[in-house]
């Protein structure tokens, strides 16, 4: 019975341990939550007021507006929910964009429904939505908008409805993965020819002849002017969603990779004023992109978020080594660990003001002070000890704070372990890499620079073997060419 008892408590200790912690949302103030829970009100409000108007007004009325109120409300709570289940650092402008977006739909769904399709009020927001918020957000906005359009004043085909329903998922699904501006293009003229087809197939034309073109073309209500209105609307939407961008903080793939093309002028600056550390972050860059391939992160963000982490480098690029050429070190010369401290502090303070020069999104911002965290700057925290002066260790730590999120704290990692793995013997072995790389992971999660993470023990281990990987494929040796007397051999 006692080796029972200890091997349950042995199978419920690696399961709390393989378990990925629970993210909190990030928190509104309280005028946001005001204002997200005025237009839930108004959301309501729109949805059952007609229940109001009926005369004479009976209590089974009253009892009717009631529940469809309460419903409206609760539906969009639920919204709410998802939206911060899905991304708790969804921040409060994407959340009232979210329903606001809901209410614009149930607005012009009394004021347009007998005369516009469905189609073109629920899929272009479900597009916007996808590629700022995910998927799993927008799937649940289009349910939510989808069963709000189904009410007894207004009629709707149910072949229409199941048309919308899966065209509105598609286009939710595919948003979420699209990483380009012609990809988008794509999507809107593929999806009202798609839905025009399934249209004609499940309902069929019946107001209009297939051949009278003008009528076919501008009739109310008629597939063909639906589907063709549809297309528009998306269009229009692609043109506008830079704007969303700006305004509501919504990060697109198509924004992570205009941003990671290396003639920005930031990026550019970087190669030039700071090779070194430009060299540096495209190995930190390799290193990341592979270790969040292998949990199934977010590639584009790491991969653009690590190249801007290191571009306060640029205040003073001589001040570190990688940008130096070995005959001077200006830390030598001033010869006062806590100054130089202060440079290194100072690289992440003026990282944060070229982001907001250059109106960085904020999820690549953080990648700045995120990467180091609230770590020590170990060399010249022992220079200070060295020179007998009363210091406290938190004078030589960064300001933080420590990662929020996975691939912040897969780029402080890939940051520790890139320089340890380069200076290793070519001839090193695979264990005494992996050794390498399981230490400084080690210290960092001793350090409590993973706590906030969102880490799983699993998916720790599994950037381990990632970098290990990345390490062989970089270690090769080269072939030593032979050189004639002139030196012509190539």
């Amino acid at each position: 019975m006692k080796n029972i008892t200890t091997t349950f408590k042995k199978l419920f200790y690696l399961w709390r341990r393989c378990q990925v912690p629970i993210k909190q949302p990030t928190r509104f103030s309280k005028i946001d939550n005001l204002i997200i829970f005025l237009i839930c009100i108004l959301i309501s409000i729109i949805s059952s007021y007609k229940l109001l108007l009926i005369s004479p007004l009976e209590i089974s009325d009253i009892f009717s507006w009631l529940l469809i109120f309460s419903e409206a409300l609760v539906s969009s709570y639920i919204l709410i929910l998802v939206s911060k289940k899905e991304n708790p650092t969804i921040s409060s402008r994407q959340v009232i964009l979210l329903i606001t977006l809901l209410l614009v739909v149930q607005t012009l769904k009394f004021a347009f429904a007998s005369t516009i399709s469905p189609l073109s009020m629920i899929i272009p927001p479900a597009l916007i939505i996808s590629q700022g918020m995910g998927s799993i957000t927008a799937l649940a906005w289009v349910s939510i908008a989808s069963l709000s359009w189904l009410d007894s004043a207004i009629a709707i085909d149910n072949n229409l409805f199941f048309v919308l329903l899966v065209f509105a998922s598609l286009v939710s699904l595919l948003g979420g993965r699209i990483r380009s501006r012609a990809q988008l293009l794509q999507l809107s003229i593929f999806v009202p020819i798609g839905s025009f087809l399934s249209q004609l197939i499940l309902i069929g034309q019946d107001k209009t002849s297939l051949f009278d073109k003008k009528e076919f073309a501008f009739s109310n209500g008629d597939i063909f002017s639906d589907s063709l209105l549809l297309a528009i609307v998306m269009l229009l939407t692609i043109l506008f969603i830079p704007l969303f961008e700006s305004i509501f903080g919504l990060l697109t793939k198509a924004r992570l990779l205009e941003l990671a093309d290396k003639e920005k002028p930031l990026i550019r600056r970087l190669s030039l004023e700071a090779p070194g550390t430009f060299e540096h972050t495209l190995l930190i860059c390799g290193l990341a992109e592979e270790a969040t391939r292998m949990i199934g992160g977010d590639i584009d963000l790491v991969k653009t978020g690590g190249l801007y982490h290191d571009i306060g480098k640029l205040h003073a690029p001589s001040w570190f080594i990688e940008n130096q050429d070995g005959s001077t070190n200006p830390h030598d010369e001033i010869d006062d660990p806590f100054k130089s401290a202060e440079v290194l502090q100072a690289h992440v303070d003026e990282g944060l003001k070229y982001a907001r020069k250059n109106r960085l999104p904020q999820p690549i911002a953080n990648f700045i002070p995120e990467h180091q965290g609230t770590l020590k700057m170990g060399y010249f925290f022992h220079k200070a000890k060295e020179k007998n002066i009363k210091i406290s260790e938190n004078d030589f730590r960064y300001n933080g704070p420590v990662p929020q999120s996975k691939e912040t704290a897969i780029l402080m990692l890939a940051d520790g372990c890139e320089a340890a793995l380069r200076a290793m013997n070519i001839n090193a072995s695979d264990n005494e890499a992996l050794e390498t790389i399981s230490n400084i992971f080690y210290t960092r999660q001793k350090d409590g620079q993973l706590k906030d993470s969102n880490l799983s023990n699993g998916e720790i281990f599994l950037i381990k073997r990632a970098f290990l990987n990345v390490w062989k494929r970089i270690r090769h040796r080269r072939i030593q060419y032979p050189t004639s007397k002139n030196n012509t051999f190539s």
